[in-house]
């Protein structure tokens, strides 16, 4: 039966708030709610809205309008992926914030309790982190995130609404400290503390609502955010963590950035907004809506300011090779080495498209200085010494002796492994190798030097919380990679390498044997070269461990590798012994360029 009441006396029937017609309750939590309205007045008669409002009445005249005050404060910031209000005001002591609901439904409404496709719910998350990062550096908090809170358009586009709605305690409520009665340098200190707390609490609401977007259902059944994440550690014992069993698949990486935003340890969970928002964006780039793989996250960067940077003393290397002849390719080589920057160009520049199309059509990959000083000649290599960034490139100091030790110790790896090596390997070929293993370290200290200190921190175990209880283990490299780049170290060392031209064979030799299975037997070169590096690698982290463990370390190296390399504990101490006094990498005596 179709119904003659005409739309005004519909929208009279319903309950109001003010002038507004309260059609559905859109969602609720401990300290707000949200509401579809029709706006009631004749200049928009019927426009659909979005009222939102605290659950409790703020206890006075004066507690209402500094609450109206605070999200005034926060209507000011202007940012695609913050909602803008179409009006704020109170009624009856109510505070309210009003926006526009044409076209749009909340991410609670689209979902309606259903699991979205791992990309989407990353890239949906990660724009509305972008707003909130922009909220949170703008002195502003959120203070109730919760799905009702998020609106999204017909081309996905989230923005987030409710901007300090949340507030538990608004300001000079009974109880508190007035302006009138606080030194002002104190509670501005008292305020900044607070904000920088909700800021942190927001960040963990977004993990949880990251979790129950991926898995369609509410973190520990709890359908108000904001109460769950008061039962996490360090206000609560219950942990979260995706469960395996998600509606649609999530990738491991992302399986790692969602857990570690709600990590059990606080220490452990993303900083800021931003730093969840750069996670998520670089597993969006690596693996999802921009494609290309983990090199999408660095080649403007490459195009910027290279691979690696020159080492220190290029001024005088650069001098030293005017002084060469062809002759000396050997002496060349060895100069080339020190460098670890000039010798990764070398490798670029021969091993791409069109120098191997001009002067090596048929052949494999150059995996050799001595050869690449064959090809390009004295000039080119001197060439490719000019055109590196000077040390340390765009690098903070702290971030340059950070890049500096870790260049060192992927030479002494490489020397460690030309110690190792069994009678008639190539020990430049050798070296490489074990160098080219340790290339996603390398760049990541040059290009993402903060990120890398994050994933460093992530790996390391906490004491123990109790006197006799065991120490909580940190992620593994993979892991922290995943958590905090969105991307595995590995493969973007692989990523860099495959975009200077080496090919599927290489690719094989410079990832490490994985540490979850023991090398057997090995009947080919190119398994028993990774494998040499493999070893030399995992002895150098094995040594920077504490001396107390060092032994023990270098034994189970040593017994992991000791069936296919053949060697006992007192071989590998022997060559990390001979690696520790070598100075200068030697050039290959066997082979010829």
């Amino acid at each position: 039966m179709i119904s003659t009441e005409s739309p005004a006396n519909a929208a009279a029937a319903l309950p109001q708030f003010g002038r507004f017609h309260l059609h559905a309750l859109a969602g609720k939590s401990r300290r707000s709610m949200a509401w579809r309205v029709r706006d009631g007045r004749a200049s928009a008669p019927g426009r659909e809205c979005f009222l939102l409002l605290p659950r409790v009445q703020p206890a006075d005249a004066d507690a209402a309008l500094q609450w109206e005050q605070a999200m005034r404060r926060a209507a000011r910031l202007k940012h695609p992926a913050l909602a803008e209000p179409l009006e704020i005001g109170s009624w009856q002591h109510w505070p309210y914030v009003l926006y526009d609901a044409t076209g749009l439904q909340t991410l609670a409404e689209r979902t309606q309790g259903r699991a979205m496709s791992a990309p989407d719910a990353a890239s949906l998350l990660d724009l509305v982190l972008q707003g909130l990062a922009f909220a949170h550096e703008g002195g502003i908090a959120h203070r109730d995130l919760q799905p009702y809170m998020v609106l999204v358009d017909e081309q996905d586009a989230p923005r987030l609404m409710g901007l300090e709605l949340g507030q538990s305690t608004p300001p000079g409520a009974p109880g508190g400290m007035s302006a009138e009665r606080a030194p002002r340098t104190a509670m501005d200190a008292l305020q900044l503390h607070a904000q920088r707390a909700a800021a942190q609490v927001d960040v963990l609401c977004m993990g949880l609502l990251l979790h129950q977007l991926l898995s369609g259902q509410p973190p520990l059944g709890d359908a108000d955010i904001a109460t769950a994440a008061e039962r996490l550690p360090p206000a609560g014992r219950d942990l979260v963590r995706l469960p395996w069993n998600t509606p649609l698949p999530v990738p491991e990486a992302l399986r790692a950035i969602a857990n570690r935003a709600t990590d059990r340890q606080p220490r452990q969970r993303y900083g800021s907004a931003r730093a969840l928002a750069r996670a998520l964006d670089g597993w969006l780039q690596a693996e999802g809506r921009a494609g290309g793989g983990p090199l999408a996250l660095l080649v403007d960067r490459l195009h910027s300011v290279g691979s690696l940077p020159a080492s220190p003393g290029n001024a005088v290397r650069v001098a030293r090779l005017a002084s060469m002849d062809h002759e000396r390719t050997n002496e060349l080589a060895l100069l080339v080495l020190e460098d670890l920057g000039l010798a990764f160009e070398l490798l670029r520049w021969v091993n791409s498209a069109q120098v191997r199309g001009a002067q090596a059509s048929g052949n494999g990959p150059v995996l050799t200085v001595r050869r690449a000083i064959a090809m390009l000649g004295v000039d080119g290599v001197r060439r490719a010494a000019l055109g590196l960034r000077p040390w340390p490139g765009p690098l903070s100091e702290t971030a340059a002796q950070a890049l500096r030790a870790l260049v060192m110790a992927a030479q002494r790896a490489g020397r460690i492994a030309q110690a190792l090596r069994p009678a008639g390997y190539d020990a430049e070929v050798v070296y490489l190798i074990t160098l080219l293993q340790n290339l996603g370290r390398l760049i990541a200290a040059y290009h993402f030097p903060d990120e890398l200190q994050q994933i460093r921190r992530l790996m390391q175990s906490a004491p123990a919380e109790q006197p006799d209880g065991a120490e909580e283990v940190g992620m593994t490299e993979q892991a922290a990679s995943y958590a905090v780049l969105g991307a595995d170290i590995e493969a973007v060392g692989a990523a860099v390498a495959r975009h200077w031209g080496l090919d599927d064979a290489v690719l094989h030799l410079i990832r490490r044997m994985p540490l979850s299975t023991t090398p057997r037997a090995i009947d080919n070169d190119d398994d028993l070269l990774r494998a040499v590096a493999s070893c030399a690698n995992e002895a150098m982290d094995a040594l920077s461990l504490p001396q107390a463990g060092r032994t023990d370390a270098l034994r189970r190296v040593a017994q992991r590798y000791g069936r296919a390399l053949r060697i006992g504990l007192r071989d590998l101490q022997d060559a990390v012994a001979e690696a520790g006094t070598t100075h200068q990498p030697p050039a290959a005596a066997a082979g010829q360029p």
